[in-house]
């Protein structure tokens, strides 16, 4: 069975085919025939190497898919081949006690698919009964494909860990990114006033369309914490949500409100940020972080996908054949959303 990815980490260039068994379904698992697999940027660290995971190799990269039944382990009665599904790429144990209290996503065994397992960029993968959802015929592959990671990371971080209320203000950090596409739609539908950093005057402009009430470019000086203050009026935002890390952090936690929340879902511009303390206490203000989600929290997130109430955005398509070109494509600066790879019906 081929499958994209690597048999040593490195840069792009480490990038191809590589072989791997069909897998054989066990107890209480489901395979899936892939018709549509998306990247994020955890594709990267995986290829790059991240430090404290080890991984079989050769390794197919790859975190979302959706496809449909192949075939079903002893246990499973309630899933037919043929049936349209998507995966959650979050893999818990079960039995912790963060599991026992519907807390999946803090399992001390948690793992994602694609990072500590064999990813989606292949023709088809093994996982979990309880991580297969099924979706209708008007949920299109490759718009399902899109959808798992980023939003259940939206998802968590902004009403989960960001408690984020209706009316409050919240600034997302980052326009073109999956997850950044994601968080506006998921503000907005909790109805939050929507503010959002780019360097991309495109980029915001399509962020507006998305739901984005106000539009912040990042300023020349640096002074992104100036530039969102000023834009909230002089008031700070109750929640920012930062992907960027190093590059933004110091600025943002400048930007909050009294009683406001930073929740931090990545570090893009590296991960070590320096900050003035004095910010947090006297502003009695907090930093977050997040990352995947529940079992709960993915099915809420996936109600309202399906619902049409939140909408995957694509940023282009590619035929497996094309995946290096795909990978490439993700690091491009114009990227507003999800890389999609398709497979053949």
């Amino acid at each position: 069975m081929n499958g994209f990815g690597f048999a040593a980490h490195g840069g792009p260039e480490q990038l191809g085919w590589v072989d791997l068994p069909e897998p054989v379904p066990g107890p209480d698992e489901v395979r899936i025939r892939l018709r549509a697999a998306a990247f994020n940027r955890l594709d990267r660290f995986v290829l790059e190497g991240i430090p404290g995971v080890s991984i079989d190799r050769p390794h197919v990269l790859g975190s979302d898919g959706a496809g449909t039944v192949d075939a079903v382990g002893d246990g499973v009665r309630d899933l037919s081949p043929g049936e349209r599904v998507l995966l959650n790429p979050g893999l818990w144990d079960g039995s912790c006690s963060a599991c026992q209290r519907g807390e999946e996503a803090l399992c001390r065994s948690y793992r994602i698919v694609g990072e500590h397992t064999q990813g989606t960029m292949t023709e088809k993968v093994l996982v979990p009964r309880r991580n297969v959802h099924t979706i209708p015929s008007s949920f299109g592959f490759p718009e399902a494909a899109a959808a798992p990671l980023v939003f259940q990371t939206a998802w968590r971080a902004l009403l989960t860990v960001g408690e984020l209320e209706p009316g409050e203000r919240v600034a997302i950090v980052g326009a073109g990114g999956g997850v950044s596409t994601a968080a506006i739609q998921v503000a907005r539908l909790r109805g939050a006033e929507v503010t959002v950093v780019s360097h991309s005057p495109s980029k915001l402009e399509r962020a507006r369309a998305l739901g984005a009430s106000h539009l912040v470019g990042f300023p020349a000086d640096g002074l992104l914490d100036k530039a969102l203050w000023t834009e909230s009026g002089k008031q700070g935002y109750d929640l920012i949500f930062d992907s960027v890390g190093k590059e933004s952090v110091p600025r943002t936690v400048r930007a909050l409100a009294r009683g406001g929340r930073l929740v931090i879902i990545g570090a893009t511009s590296g991960p070590m940020a320096e900050l003035d303390l004095r910010t947090l206490f006297w502003r009695q203000a907090s930093i977050r972080g997040s990352t995947m989600a529940g079992r709960a929290e993915f099915e809420a997130m996936l109600a309202e996908l399906i619902s049409g109430r939140l909408v995957p955005v694509v940023d282009s398509r590619f035929p497996l054949s094309r995946a290096k070109e795909a990978f490439e494509r993700f690091s491009s600066p114009e990227l507003f959303g999800k890389v999609v790879v398709e497979m053949p019906g």
